[in-house]
């Protein structure tokens, strides 16, 4: 629930219960995920009206002034954040960020931006089904053709990033290929389009489309029809089915979801179930979370900075409302985010954001972190347009032992109770007593709670899953 989530709250944990526990869950999730209603999320959309707009209508906007492709990108962000608060499909939107940040397109690009909202939602359409449809959709999308300049590669000037970045990212890995492939891979590539600055559609042009024999690796087609698409499907497909494009995409996931470095025993039992699958991703995160490595890596993966924020708003049970002005916490949102490091899919380079603990381990992060949960703990900031809950939903009327109160305060935030260290830690933090009575009138309870929030968020428990 915690490595393919964002977090336990009250309505996941209901949503565990009634699928007759997390083994059931993970697999209604899987297969069946629109069981969950999923309405409080998909709702969001319409707070920020221009993710909707046509690609030439968003390039006008931002020729004009009225927007810049900045700002609607920013509004992509924060949508993708809300929306992991509010999910109750997390194991879809999980999946719909590992791919998003391995097929990268990134949000900042002058041009790409105009159909950067259309992309995710082709990943999320593919992000629970075969691998090979997921990457003729992708490697095919207007904003993959922009962003990695094939969408006015011809054969006259075959442009190699995409043809490059397809082998090495996508598929087959470092070290897999020679720069013949990556020749031919830009060759096959040739005609498909995207009329950048006028009408932003896309389009195949036969005569853009280079022909001839072309070759990579054990991929060989004689490619003498001017319409090069079936080369196309044909070649994506083949690459999809590639062993070392299994192990490639294996490896990533048990890097994401075990650990970082996952054992190469399990990442061969996974391309194993990949490649008699069909390449279809169901059986093989089945098999990874059934595996006896995933289970003895609990609390082994650090959050990374756009997970730490969601966990949080989620764990403090934040009201998050339709923002009304701009410091609204709607918006403010991704700036929490980009304090911790990183916006969601803002990583300007075409290898993704990082699924290894060692980006997000350092000291700046953990500093970041501490005041992003310190602020957030006493609903100081951001404030605007935001329910926090008060120290009433934890305290009783009664009087009632510090050592108990953190224990529930933990069980209430992260689901589990309160270990040895969490108390003395808050002990430490609030300057209370484990057998200290704690009421309505107590200290604590009048302006030191936030001290008690903050050090449960800073912990372990919060910061790892």
């Amino acid at each position: 629930m915690t490595r393919f989530g964002y977090g336990v709250d009250g309505t996941l944990a209901r949503d565990v219960r009634r699928a007759g526990g997390a083994k059931a869950w993970f697999e209604q999730q899987l297969t069946r995920p629109s069981s969950f209603n999923d309405r409080d999320a998909d709702a969001v959309r319409r707070w920020w009206p221009d993710l909707d707009r046509t690609p030439a209508d968003l390039w006008q906007r931002q020729v004009q002034e009225v927007r810049g492709g900045w700002q609607v990108m920013e509004d992509y962000g924060r949508w993708l954040l809300v929306r992991r608060i509010r999910t109750r499909r997390p194991v879809l939107e999980k999946m719909t960020e590992f791919w998003e940040a391995m097929l990268h397109v990134p949000v900042s690009g002058d041009a790409q931006f105009t159909w950067r909202v259309d992309y995710g939602d082709t990943v999320r359409r593919h992000a629970l089904g075969r691998f090979d449809q997921l990457l003729a959709a992708t490697t095919t999308h207007p904003a993959m053709l922009i962003f990695l300049s094939a969408a006015t590669s011809t054969k006259r000037s075959p442009n190699e990033n995409l043809g490059r970045e397809l082998l090495e990212l996508h598929t087959l890995g470092t070290g897999s290929y020679d720069e013949d492939d990556v020749k031919a891979s830009a060759r096959i590539l040739t005609g498909w389009h995207v009329d950048l600055w006028k009408t932003w559609k896309a389009s195949y042009v036969e005569e853009d489309h280079w022909t001839g024999q072309v070759r990579v690796r054990g991929f060989e087609h004689d490619n003498r029809e001017a319409d090069g698409r079936e080369v196309t499907r044909q070649y994506l497909r083949y690459l999809a089915h590639h062993p070392d494009t299994a192990r490639h995409v294996c490896e990533r996931l048990a890097t994401k979801f075990v650990r970082d470095d996952p054992p190469q025993a399990l990442v061969k039992r996974l391309a194993k179930v990949y490649l008699e699958n069909d390449t279809a991703i169901v059986p093989v995160l089945r098999a990874l979370v059934a595996s006896k490595e995933f289970r003895a890596s609990a609390g082994d993966k650090l959050r990374d900075p756009g997970e730490d924020v969601v966990a949080t708003y989620r764990a403090l049970g934040v009201e998050v409302r339709r923002p009304s002005r701009n410091d609204s916490g709607a918006n403010a949102i991704l700036w929490q985010a980009s304090g911790l490091g990183l916006s969601p899919h803002a990583w300007p380079r075409p290898d993704g954001t990082p699924v290894t603990d060692d980006v997000w381990a350092s000291p700046a992060r953990a500093l970041g972190s501490m005041s992003m949960h310190w602020s957030m703990a006493g609903g100081w900031w951001p404030s605007e347009g935001l329910r926090y809950r008060t120290p009433s939903a934890w305290v009783p009327k009664k009087p009632i032992r510090f050592a108990d109160l953190v224990d529930e305060v933990s069980r209430d935030l992260l689901h589990r109770p309160a270990s040895r260290r969490l108390v003395e830690t808050a002990c430490l933090a609030t300057g209370c007593r484990a057998k200290e009575k704690i009421d309505r009138e107590h200290g604590l309870y009048e302006w030191g709670f936030p001290r008690l929030l903050a050090a449960v968020l800073d912990s372990p428990d919060h910061l790892a899953c």
